[in-house]
C-alpha cells in the first residue's frame, strides 16, 4: 500500500504539472481531482481540453473510461457498508487499487479495513500530489522519467495472483481479458483497455457447489 501510494503521489504531481503547463488554471486539476478522482480519466479529459476539445467532449471521455468502476463497485458493495453515507463516500474511493487491496483479503473485517485504509490514504496522497504539481507547474520537468508508474501494475498483479491460482473459473475469464487489454493498448486511449478486458467475464462460470443438482 505504501508503494502504491508513493507512486500515486508522483503521478498526481505529474498530472497537476501537465495540466498547468498546458495552460489550465491551478484550480482545474485540483477541483477535478477532488470531485472526479480517477487518474486515467483525468489525464484523458485534460488531454482533450489541451487539444482544443470542449468540456462536453472531455467529460464524455472521462465517463467512458470510468464505466469500469461500475463492475468494481459490485465486487466490493458489501465491503463498503450498508449505510447511505458509507456507500456514498465508499463509491468515491472505488479504484483499481482499493478494490484489489480489499479482494486480496479473505476475512470480511480485514477486507473492509483494507478498502477504507487504502482508499483514504490514496485519495489524500493523490490530491496532495496534484496540488503540489499544479503549484510547481513546469519546474518539475518530465516526472514520467522516474519510472514509478510501473509500481501500479506490478502491485496489482501480485494482489490478484493468489485468486487466479485458486480458481480455474477466474483464470478462464481473466487471462483472455488480459490478452484483449494488451493487444489493444497501443491502439486505444489509456483506461479503455481495462474496460475492454471485461469481455473476459463472458467466459466466467460460477463454481458449482457440492451437492448442487
Amino acid at each position: 500500500m505504501a508503494l502504491v501510494s508513493a507512486a500515486g503521489g508522483i503521478v498526481g504531481v505529474s498530472f497537476g504539472a501537465i495540466a498547468v503547463a498546458g495552460g489550465l488554471p491551478v484550480w482545474v486539476p485540483v477541483v477535478m481531482s477532488l470531485v472526479v478522482y480517477a487518474g486515467s480519466a483525468q489525464f484523458s479529459a485534460v488531454g482533450v481540453l489541451l487539444a482544443g476539445g470542449g468540456p462536453v467532449a472531455a467529460a464524455a471521455t472521462g465517463l467512458l473510461l470510468n464505466t469500469r468502476t461500475a463492475a468494481f463497485g459490485l465486487a466490493v458493495a458489501e465491503t463498503i457498508g450498508t449505510g447511505r453515507v458509507a456507500r456514498l463516500l465508499g463509491a468515491h474511493l472505488v479504484t483499481d487499487e482499493t478494490v484489489a487491496f480489499a479482494l486480496a483479503q479473505t476475512d470480511p473485517a480485514r477486507r473492509r479495513a483494507a478498502f477504507w485504509l487504502s482508499g483514504v490514504v490514496l485519495f489524500a496522497v493523490w490530491n496532495v500530489g496534484v496540488l503540489l504539481g499544479a503549484l510547481a507547474g513546469t519546474a518539475l520537468g518530465d516526472t514520467a522519467t522516474y519510472g514509478l508508474d510501473a509500481a501500479f501494475p506490478a502491485v496489482l498483479v501480485a494482489l490478484v495472483l493468489p485468486a487466479l491460482r485458486q480458481d480455474a473459473g477466474l483464470r478462464r475469464a481473466a487471462l483472455p481479458g488480459a490478452a484483449v487489454a494488451l493487444a489493444l493498448t497501443p491502439a486505444v486511449p489509456a483506461g479503455v483497455p481495462v474496460l475492454l478486458a471485461l469481455t473476459g467475464l463472458f467466459l466466467w462460470r460460477a463454481p458449482v457447489r457440492k451437492g448442487a443438482a
